[in-house]
């Protein structure tokens, strides 16, 4: 009953679907390009689109713009604030673990529309400019799979920062900040040892580079964590960002 009525206040809210589209388009637009670039004096044309490779270039292309389902996160929690909605819901008689269930269920439907878009992108230029790999493709979908669960730990981390702020803009500008300066500036000053722990990079090491392994015979090893021992520590950071943002509810006035 409760998530219904955090669906009836979503869907017809114009900026979900605007960020949702800005998500799509500017992925798809990326991806379109990407065949025309230039490496090394040579285009890369049909080849980037090949299966199964193209599922692990497509979740790191996605993994930059997963910023934008974490801002849009941070908005429709602080406008719960903003308008004093959860408090209402708690004279109303709802739970706060159940209000922020219902922000977990939330950011669960934009993972699973993250992954539904890239699975679209990756099927339409797979099957059209690289029909004779279809058969492969489906050996690369784990990749798909990682992409879902580093949206959820990156959700769970705009949460946290919104329910910490409360302020729209300044959660977003704190939020952005964390991934974009704060957290690769505390890397510079880190032992590679250490710093390939910090939740961001955690989240990052789920979709790799493609060709890191290649790259790592010139420049030597990655120090960064495989997926597959990433995957662990990404799923903790997640539930802990959630059981922080559930203790940060609780212990403040709404």
């Amino acid at each position: 009953m409760l998530f219904r009525a955090e669906l009836r206040k979503i869907l017809p809210y114009r900026t979900v679907w605007i960020i949702l589209l800005a998500y799509a388009v500017l992925l798809l637009l990326f991806v379109s390009a990407g065949g025309s670039l230039n490496v090394n004096g040579q285009q890369l044309g049909d080849s980037l689109y090949v299966f199964p490779g193209l599922w692990e270039k497509l979740t790191f292309v996605a993994s930059y713009f997963t910023m934008l389902l974490g801002i849009l996160l941070v908005i429709l929690i602080t406008d719960e604030f903003q308008f004093r909605t959860f408090r209402q819901q708690v004279i109303d008689g709802s739970s706060v673990a159940g209000l922020l269930q219902n922000k977990l269920a939330v950011s669960g439907l934009l993972a699973g529309f993250a992954v539904l878009v890239v699975l679209g992108i990756g099927t339409y230029f797979g099957l059209t400019r690289a029909a004779g790999t279809v058969a492969q493709a489906t050996a690369g979908l784990p990749a798909v799979l990682l992409y879902g669960v580093q949206v959820l730990g990156v959700l769970a981390l705009a949460a946290l920062v919104a329910v910490l702020v409360r302020r729209s803009g300044a959660a977003i500008l704190l939020f952005l900040l964390y991934l974009w300066v704060a957290e690769p500036l505390l890397r510079l000053s880190l032992p590679d040892e250490l710093d390939r722990y910090l939740p961001a990079k955690i989240f990052n090491s789920l979709t790799p580079m493609p060709g890191q392994e290649l790259m790592a015979t010139v420049t030597g090893p990655s120090m960064a964590l495989l997926p597959s021992q990433a995957l662990p520590l990404a799923l903790a950071y997640t539930a802990l960002f959630w059981a922080l943002s559930y203790v940060l509810l609780r212990s403040r006035d709404l």
